[in-house]
């Protein structure tokens, strides 16, 4: 598969830039896969889209604190976005400028130690991370409250993004619902383009997760699961390829996968040429997909992060 078969046109007012005051007044569009029709609803009603029985599964991750904005070593900013802990202290890091940074050179609590591949960083942080959250590139606006690009129901601290489709649940909703929880803790390749020119050369690199054994229990009894974000899959199709319940998850979901443990889709609208878009085609079906995402622009849907809510169901 070529990875122009996953562009489309997005004007870039939709791109939303801030979360909606209240977290379930985002839309929500509900595609049938069965039939290919198309609803637009709010978030709030998802309680009444789903079926009695259907088990919500949702990632509880939580993003850290990642990037640190430094100074260099005579002057001149710096910026560290740590990525992912290796062990005590140490963490792999993306770093810049890069062309002025160097092995063994301190920045503040930050200490350079190795350059690996892929732009990343081997660093030693002292003390626990303690900067800002890490929005995304094509989030211009500053964020003031930085709950606002949490779940209400994070809890397991470890992502350097979040798992953007569950952001627009609430309290009150929540309560309305069967939910199970898992744990993966996003990485900057989940949200990486697929710069190659086919979906062949395309490596994921790895993403922990854990789950507990009560949990996928209940899961893999349900008679339908409706999983929440394209995380949530790639943990549950994990563990149905008989995965073990803690480790990391290179699965890389593409059109021709089955699904083995996910019956239905809860996710935000993705960027062109993404592994993000790339799964949810792979669910629902390229074609059928993008014809959906047409609809969404031309109704003028927010896009990405901060933006509306999609059921594949």
């Amino acid at each position: 598969m070529k990875t122009s078969e996953l562009d489309y046109e997005l004007p870039p007012e939709l791109i939303a830039q801030r979360p909606l005051e209240r977290r379930d007044e985002s839309r929500l569009l509900v595609y049938e896969r069965a039939t290919g029709a198309i609803r637009h609803r709010l978030f709030r009603d998802l309680a009444d889209e789903v079926s009695c029985g259907d088990l919500i599964v949702l990632n509880d991750t939580k993003v850290i604190p990642a990037r640190l904005r430094l100074q260099r070593p005579g002057g001149g900013e710096a910026e560290i976005l740590l990525i992912e802990p290796v062990e005590d202290g140490l963490w792999e890091a993306l770093a810049r400028p890069s062309r002025r940074l160097r092995p063994a050179m301190r920045l503040g609590p930050v200490k350079l130690l190795e350059r690996l591949e892929g732009g990343r960083w081997l660093v030693r942080l002292e003390g626990e991370p303690d900067g800002e959250a890490p929005l995304p590139p094509y989030i211009y606006e500053r964020l003031d409250d930085p709950e606002r690009y949490q779940t209400v129901y994070a809890c397991e601290p470890g992502s350097a993004a979040a798992p953007t489709a569950g952001p627009h649940f609430t309290p009150e909703l929540l309560a309305r619902l069967d939910v199970e929880r898992v744990t993966l803790h996003v990485g900057l390749d989940t949200f990486r383009p697929v710069t190659e020119d086919t979906l062949e050369a395309h490596a994921l690199h790895g993403e922990r997760y854990r789950v507990e054994a009560a949990a996928w229990e209940r899961i893999r009894a349900a008679g339908r699961v409706v999983a929440v974000g394209t995380t949530t899959v790639r943990v549950l199709e994990t563990l149905a390829r008989d995965g073990p319940l803690e480790g990391r998850t290179d699965l890389f979901v593409t059109p021709g996968s089955d699904f083995r443990r996910v019956d239905a889709l809860l996710t935000n609208f993705h960027l062109p040429r993404s592994s993000l878009l790339l799964l949810v085609a792979a669910f629902a079906g390229r074609e059928r997909v993008l014809r959906a995402y047409a609809e969404a622009v031309a109704a003028g849907y927010r896009f990405h992060s901060y933006g509306d809510a999609m059921l594949c169901a």
